[in-house]
């Protein structure tokens, strides 16, 4: 598969086919997103991540935290099950068919692959939609992977945001969202299919479907890009 040059994205390089159901970029910049999570976030800031990366108490954390209805000002508590006390994190990407305030709405960083694209790069055309499907691997091709947009970021972030399972995928080692430590390091390549329709956009779906529809659609591209033009 044959990429040309398309844009460059905060310093990133940013490639696409002719065709424009596929672009490619690479990146060693690793940025580790534990939202979606049941314990990502606590009232007592002993959950996965800090609360400042939520933006709480002071910053934009509703975009993260479900609101408690019976006081808006504040983030809603969980009550009962194995993560009781905690915050309920969002993502961007999330079931329809559930309340707001059901924790199986969104999509769980420990357990999906996923990719988070940040905001002013999403808002660009062509650039895909939460549910699009893409893949990852290391450049020296060791690891390999499936992944799925779930989540949309700061809008200056640079490209390279991930869950912490696709982190473990790509060679992390209990990456931590709080120091960054344990993220996979090295240089890492995606394909991002922004155009797969929206049969590709809905959600829950499992690892295991989400593999398959990514491998479908890089085996309908013709493979990993062979290389670079422009």
């Amino acid at each position: 598969m044959v990429f040309s040059y398309w844009q460059t994205y905060q310093g990133t390089d940013i490639f696409r086919d002719e065709s424009r159901k596929a672009y490619s970029y690479k990146t060693s910049y690793v940025s580790l997103d534990a939202d979606g999570t049941p314990r990502a976030y606590h009232p007592d800031n002993t959950g996965l991540d800090d609360l400042a990366n939520a933006g709480y108490p002071h910053k934009g954390w509703r975009g993260v935290l479900v609101t408690d209805p019976a006081d808006p000002a504040r983030p809603l508590v969980r009550e009962g099950g194995p993560y009781a006390g905690y915050f309920i994190s969002k993502t961007s990407l999330h079931d329809p068919d559930r309340e707001e305030t059901d924790p199986l709405k969104y999509v769980d960083s420990e357990t999906i692959p996923y990719i988070v694209l940040p905001g002013a790069f999403y808002a660009q055309a062509g650039t895909g939609y939460v549910g699009n499907l893409a893949l990852a691997r290391r450049s020296d091709g060791a690891m390999e992977t499936a992944a799925i947009i779930a989540d949309i970021g700061p809008p200056k972030a640079p490209l390279g945001e991930m869950s912490l399972r696709l982190a473990t995928a790509l060679g992390g080692t209990s990456p931590n969202p709080r120091t960054g430590k344990g993220a996979p390091k090295g240089e890492f390549e995606y394909i991002v299919f922004p155009r797969a329709g929206k049969a590709f956009r809905t959600w829950p779906r499992s690892a295991a479907e989400i593999s398959e529809a990514a491998r479908a659609l890089l085996d309908e591209a013709g493979g990993w890009p062979v290389h670079y033009v422009g």
